[in-house]
């Protein structure tokens, strides 16, 4: 049998490492590209041919013609943010319809679920997780509870088990004390979004995909967030609500374990996380402003500041280990081109005692151990060949990949899709 392959391709940090950019990128080595957790929380941005497009639940193959792209049952989805993302890629002339397919199996996000996103929040005070309020943790808090809503309930009887979900997330809204809210519009809105979906095929995606393998075809699988936010592996409780690791792909595809091949991990060259929680390279510095300003650091779903520090391969070591990483791709190494000297977190003082281990809490009696190597000082980012490189860079990726275990195939020098080099 001409069994196909399955690549997944996920970040290794906080997220917002570029994983849209690299998809786009890839895609044309596939058949199929295919998101497999999270939800409109994700901000995958792509840049070509003079357009900027930041994608949040459709996969970021959509712009490769004649790639089928599938929404898979580990994605939460909100209807009509769904609709408005859907509409403005059909309105820059992309055709959606007949190449996007969603499985019947993946969470909605309702509208009171991003009242109870609030609620819950509010009532942390300090301990705020820093949620982008979209809902989405909550509603996979109703799908691991067993009282999800489905995007294959739209086909029968919608409308009672809507009500029924809804009036059950009121109660809890009451007990939490939440009450002052008017969601007349917004549901209104996200019944047109229902209409919407409508459109779209909506598949058993499990059968999909392993029909696809079964005659050769080949998947790219697309990771949201990133490894550091895994919500078995990474900083707990500061994490989202899915499994953003390699395992992911097969619980929110469908996929067997035997079945996945390479495995692309994506870093940039240095380290950024949004929202709460430890983040042992922080920079407090002016350095750490000048990698926001120059990498543009900002969130592209919420728009909030990115916290930026040095590359921490601590942290890198373990993302590799836990996702079985194959190959590694290093982004925004062109944010790095004017520095005099660059760092790289080799190893953590944890309560006085030196570790090269990430351990069980970052939080508290971590201090990251640096190495400083001299900066490459050269503007890269109209480099086509890795040729070009200066050899004090090439030091840097040799420094990397002797210290990863794992080689570095493909380098990003700037935002645009050409602005990408593979490495021999």
């Amino acid at each position: 049998m001409n069994t196909g392959k399955v690549d997944v391709l996920l970040g290794l940090q906080w997220g917002d490492e570029g994983k849209g950019k690299v998809v786009d990128v890839l895609t044309p080595n596939y058949d199929v590209v295919a998101r497999f957790q999270g939800g409109p929380n994700a901000g995958h941005t792509l840049e070509f041919e003079g357009q900027k497009y930041v994608l949040r639940s459709i996969p970021s193959g959509i712009f490769q013609g004649g790639k089928i792209n599938i929404i898979g049952n580990g994605v939460v989805l909100a209807p009509d943010l769904f609709m408005d993302e859907a509409k403005d890629l059909e309105k820059s002339g992309h055709e959606l319809k007949n190449r996007l397919h969603i499985s019947k199996k993946a969470h909605l996000i309702m509208p009171t679920h991003r009242l109870l996103d609030a609620a819950l929040e509010a009532a942390k005070g300090k301990n705020k997780v820093g949620t982008t309020g979209k809902g989405i943790g909550p509603t996979y808090t109703d799908k691991i509870s067993r009282n999800g809503l489905r995007v294959g309930d739209i086909l029968d009887n919608f409308e009672e088990k809507y009500a029924i979900h809804k009036a059950r997330h009121e109660e809890m809204l009451r007990s939490l004390n939440y009450t002052d809210y008017d969601i007349t519009a917004v549901e209104k809105k996200w019944m047109e979004g229902i209409e919407y979906m409508n459109q779209f095929h909506i598949v058993d995606s499990e059968h999909e995909i392993n029909n696809h393998l079964r005659v050769g075809k080949s998947i790219l699988c697309e990771g949201a967030q990133g490894t550091m936010l895994d919500v078995d592996f990474g900083s707990y409780p500061f994490v989202t609500s899915s499994n953003t690791i390699c395992a992911g792909a097969c619980i929110g595809l469908g996929i067997g374990p035997n079945k996945v091949g390479n495995v692309y991990g994506i870093m940039k060259a240095y380290c950024t996380r949004v929202g709460a929680g430890p983040f042992p390279t922080e920079l407090f510095d002016e350095t750490g402003k000048r990698i926001r300003d120059l990498g543009h650091e900002y969130g592209a779903v919420t728009g909030r500041e990115r916290r930026c520090g040095w590359i921490d391969l601590v942290a890198l070591r373990y993302s590799i280990m836990v996702n079985g990483v194959t190959q590694l791709i290093m982004m925004k190494s062109d944010v790095l081109d004017g520095f005099d000297n660059i760092k790289a977190c080799v190893a953590y003082k944890h309560y006085g005692s030196e570790i090269d281990y990430f351990p069980y809490d970052i939080e508290k009696g971590i201090e990251p151990v640096y190495v400083e190597m001299p900066g490459w000082r050269t503007d890269m980012t109209k480099f086509t060949a890795e040729e070009q490189f200066p050899q004090a860079f090439n030091d840097y990726i040799n420094f990397l990949e002797g210290q990863l275990e794992t080689p570095i195939k493909v380098i990003s020098i700037g935002p645009d899709r050409d602005q990408t080099i593979i490495r021999k």
